[in-house]
């Protein structure tokens, strides 16, 4: 298949690094350092789904086609307001689509695994035309008087619509069980039956081993689908890597040995959004005329799990 729109929308509310300082013990320097966030977009008066929405109609307007036109829907998202129905479609009744659709949780790498879903169901011969959409608020999980999660999340949906095409060059996923190294435990209402303990946990995360696994995991996946592809590092335009954190994106800069003017980055003004990070980045590179036709594109998220998953798709 082949991108042939994009769109993202970002909440209103703009918290800086010195807003954070009215209740955490924190600073600008100390954030900055550490992630290279200074400012990010948090739901404030927003719902998650009107996002998404939007995301997804201007990823239409941009592929010039209309819902109906849609054969399927997937949608990435950790967490939202709803149990139940999937968000998918909630944003398949506010664009007006028919198709059907699913919801996939796949932590921050989410994206990657959409591609690779809907580039499958193309091959065999059951879709034509294909919306993703990521939309999260990791803002909602974490404990707001720990600094050393907050700090680093954004909220924000973005979408691509994906068409007929030989673009996708290569997918590599993959997979690490370590579920006590990032995770969120939030239980539902309890049965008459419930005897064991259950206590509602904000999301916990091990920096380090975090650090550890999406520098060998990104690297890994990168390598792996340039070398099924025949291309050489050396050969692609741009890296479009997870914005989780700007160490992070400097450590894979350094295996890979590319300038980091081919490693565009946003995470400065919108922290980690999770899965609806690397559409939304893919999205703003595109509206400021980043990409030329012909550009080889390489793509890279990580997330809890741990799962990771590369692509490389020809612009």
């Amino acid at each position: 298949m082949k991108i042939v729109g994009t769109g993202s929308a970002l909440p209103t509310k703009i918290v800086t690094n010195d807003m954070l300082t009215d209740f955490l013990d924190t600073s600008d320097e100390w954030i900055t350092t550490r992630t290279g966030v200074k400012s990010r977009h948090v739901i404030s008066n927003e719902k998650l789904e009107d996002l998404a929405i939007e995301a997804a109609r201007k990823a239409l307007d941009d592929a010039s086609l209309k819902a109906e036109d849609l054969d399927f829907i997937i949608c990435s998202n950790v967490v939202n307001e709803y149990v139940t129905p999937q968000l998918s479609c909630i944003i398949q009744g506010g664009i007006g689509a028919s198709c059907p659709c699913m919801d996939i949780n796949c932590a921050c790498a989410g994206f990657i695994h959409a591609l690779e879903i809907a580039e499958s169901f193309h091959k065999a011969g059951r879709v034509n035309n294909v919306l993703i959409v990521c939309a999260e608020e990791p803002t909602r999980m974490t404990d707001w008087s720990d600094r050393r999660t907050c700090v680093l999340f954004g909220d924000g949906a973005g979408a691509v619509v994906l068409a007929p095409g030989n673009n996708i060059r290569s997918i590599k996923l993959s997979a690490s069980s370590a579920t006590d190294k990032l995770w969120q435990y939030r239980p539902l209402h309890p049965t008459p039956y419930i005897t064991k303990d259950e206590q509602d946990v904000p999301l916990q995360m091990k920096g380090q081993d975090v650090f550890k696994f999406a520098v060998k995991a990104a690297s890994k996946d990168i390598s792996r689908t340039l070398e099924d592809a025949g291309v050489n590092a050396d050969e692609v335009d741009h890296y479009l890597l997870h914005q989780a954190n700007v160490r992070i994106i400097s450590a894979i800069q350094d295996y890979l040995n590319q300038p980091a003017e081919k490693f565009p980055v946003n995470i400065t003004d919108h922290g980690n959004s999770s899965s609806s990070s690397c559409p939304i980045l893919l999205d703003e590179c595109r509206r400021s005329s980043r990409f030329k036709d012909g550009d080889l594109i390489a793509m890279s998220a990580f997330g809890a799990g741990f799962v990771s998953g590369a692509v490389l798709f020809e612009w």
